[in-house]
């Protein structure tokens, strides 16, 4: 599949989803990368008027556990996400947030992807890890 053929198709798969919820959209895939976009508004808003650290860690989810269905057969093989981690390091108020993940292991069993957050003016927002588990389907 191609780049933008592969952009359409994660979006579709996303539709009625918590993707679709925070406006998460897929914008560039490559070989080794996945990044996706969503608007930093008051819907994500935590009480005092910044982006809310779950709303970042839905996003960085979202880009990570898919970079590693990119990578397997899905004929064969499923992914779960089992363990995540986050640190915050900015807060934002407006425009959107960008996320790019990185596999930086990939093992037969475990994917370990890394997750950059960065703002419109490419300050980083948060780095988040996930480490998903790859399942063999039955």
């Amino acid at each position: 599949m191609n780049k933008e053929d592969t952009l359409k198709h994660l979006n579709k798969m996303c539709e009625n989803t918590l993707n679709e919820t925070l406006k998460i959209k897929y914008i560039d895939v490559g070989e080794d990368f996945l990044v996706a976009k969503m608007p930093v508004n008051s819907s994500v808003y935590q009480p005092d008027g910044i982006l809310n650290g779950g709303a970042t860690m839905a996003l960085a989810e979202s880009v990570g556990s898919p970079t590693s269905i990119l990578a397997i057969d899905r004929t064969k093989y499923a992914v779960r996400g089992i363990e995540f981690s986050a640190n915050h390091l900015r807060s934002v108020k407006s425009g959107n947030v960008i996320a790019t993940a990185k596999i930086i292991h990939k093992g037969k069993t475990i994917h370990l992807v890394e997750i950059i957050v960065k703002d419109e003016r490419e300050r980083v927002i948060s780095i988040c890890k996930i480490t998903n588990y790859i399942l063999k389907i039955a």
